[in-house]
């Protein structure tokens, strides 16, 4: 098939572009996204991951690295390394949903088995769920920060009313799903990213940045922090968006060359996850501290509202993406309930979770010290999705198998080679955590004074484990079978699209 036009290419240009925006995502299933709807660019993923990344709690966690007593160049070095690692292995999960037009929860069929994938589903749907909360809960203190500037008083009351237009906007463009979501991005991230220049300026030349600021911990203490700030804002961040990447990238028609799309997706996350961790981690040296709406009221003075203002786009662009994605990994357990109807579902258990939290006073900081940690699932299960994908299958996956009965799959019901392997891989990565709650404090980091390793040690667990079992012929003997090489997306019954 020949490929389609682009956006640009159409007659009608941004018009179109626009017109379809506001309407329901043509392809509203988890069915392979037929190449006729495949229109989406690089640069259209570029804004995307730009616009999910420059957010607040960025900017907190590369305070972190100052807090936790680093230096400034100790916390740059760990950001820089930690997310060209990161990136690059995000990237090449960018790649799997151009080539096979799937979601990466469906795709997860192909190594677990046709309802073995129901194992990291659950815990995609519970993750990015209380994300869609904590990330509302953070923009309602950066929004009442802005409104008491105005004059409006930050009552319960208040912060109710924000989180009900925040979380509609939030759901609504969502629920018209991925072309809503390009548009939203393509427009907004590169205003976004001209308020930060001007924030970054401003910061660094008026404010007193210790550029030589030397910390306080040496010796174990310092290579224990550095760890810690590697799994929340290094390598780990690239992690955690690892389970969300083919949801997006299906769009991108297998046309556009591989390693534009590599790049575009990788350097999307790169850019403003290093930037704003330097810009958190040059305030921090000021003594501001890390909570967001101190740190622009302190830093930006009459500049304060503007930027506050604006630097709420980052939440509502990660939270866009949390609700779709969470709505078609849901499809994804065959639940018979079309997506954009599951995406308000989802909207309104994460409201009312967001609503509890307003009044839950602490348990809010708990709740987000123990996502930030339970994010850690998905270093095995990433480990087991790239062995299988690019050692075992060599990026030929029989896509239609991924749709059929669980009883007459190719791919097999459940594949318990896959599952052990997460499951150790879960015990590995909880061993080396190193968390901010203590039963997320693994015996063997508490040995190491704190040192945190959990995503290296569930990576390497996990995918290890997972390639012995499968040399040693346990993998699910359907799953062992030829996979039929990929040229067109299969083919699926209406019956199965949901």
């Amino acid at each position: 098939m020949s490929r389609q036009p682009n956006v640009e290419e159409r007659p009608g240009g941004e018009r179109a572009e626009l017109e379809e925006a506001i309407h329901i995502e043509r392809h509203n299933s988890i069915a392979p996204v037929p190449e006729a709807y495949k229109d989406a660019t690089p640069l259209d993923q570029f804004w995307i991951w730009a616009g999910a990344n420059i957010a607040p709690i960025n900017w907190v966690l590369g305070a972190l690295g100052i807090v936790l007593g680093l230096g400034f160049w100790d916390t740059v070095l760990v950001l820089a390394i930690g997310n060209t690692i990161g990136v690059v292995i995000f990237g090449a999960f960018v790649l799997m949903g151009q080539r096979t037009g799937v979601t990466q929860m469906v795709l997860t069929r192909s190594a677990f088995g046709r309802r073995g994938a129901y194992f990291p589903a659950f815990f995609q749907i519970v993750i990015a769920t209380g994300w869609i909360a904590i990330n509302t809960w953070i923009i309602l203190d950066l929004s009442v920060a802005l409104l008491e500037k105005l004059g409006v008083p930050g009552t319960p009351a208040t912060k109710v009313v924000v989180v009900l237009v925040l979380m509609a906007i939030q759901v609504g463009l969502a629920t018209l799903g991925f072309y809503a979501i390009r548009t939203f991005e393509k427009w907004t991230v590169p205003i976004t990213l001209v308020i930060l220049v001007a924030m970054s300026a401003v910061a660094w030349t008026g404010g007193d940045v210790q550029w030589g600021y030397a910390g306080e911990v040496e010796g174990a203490a310092r290579w224990t922090a550095m760890s810690q700030v590697m799994t929340a804002i290094g390598i780990g961040w690239g992690i955690t968006w690892l389970a969300y990447a083919s949801d997006y990238s299906r769009f991108v028609p297998r046309t556009v060359p591989r390693s534009r799309l590599f790049w575009a997706g990788a350097l999307g996350q790169f850019i403003p996850v290093l930037w704003l961790g330097v810009l958190g981690a040059s305030i921090a040296t000021t003594g501001t501290g890390a909570d967001p709406a101190v740190i622009i009221v302190n830093t930006f003075g009459a500049l304060a509202v503007p930027v506050l203002f604006l630097v709420l786009h980052g939440p509502i662009a990660t939270n866009i993406l949390n609700v779709y994605s969470t709505s078609v990994s849901a499809l994804a357990v065959d639940i018979n309930v079309r997506r954009h109807v599951l995406t308000i579902i989802v909207g309104v258990f994460a409201t009312a979770f967001t609503i509890y939290l307003v009044f839950a006073g602490s348990l809010a900081e708990q709740l987000d010290a123990w996502l930030a940690t339970v994010v850690a699932w998905a270093s095995p299960w990433a480990a087991i999705m790239l062995v299988h994908y690019y050692i075992i299958r060599r990026e030929n996956i029989d896509v239609e198998a991924l749709y059929q009965s669980p009883g007459e799959s190719r791919v097999g019901d459940v594949n318990w080679a896959a599952i052990i392997s997460l499951l150790v891989g879960l015990v590995m990565t909880w061993l080396f955590l190193y968390g901010l709650v203590a039963p997320l404090q693994g015996p063997i980091a508490r040995a190491l004074n704190g040192l945190d390793l959990s995503w290296l040690a569930g990576m390497l667990t996990g995918g290890l484990l997972y390639y012995t079992l499968y040399k040693l012929g346990m993998a699910t003997p359907r799953t062992s079978a030829r996979e039929e090489e990929v040229g067109e997306p299969a083919r699926v019954n209406r019956g199965t699209e949901t």
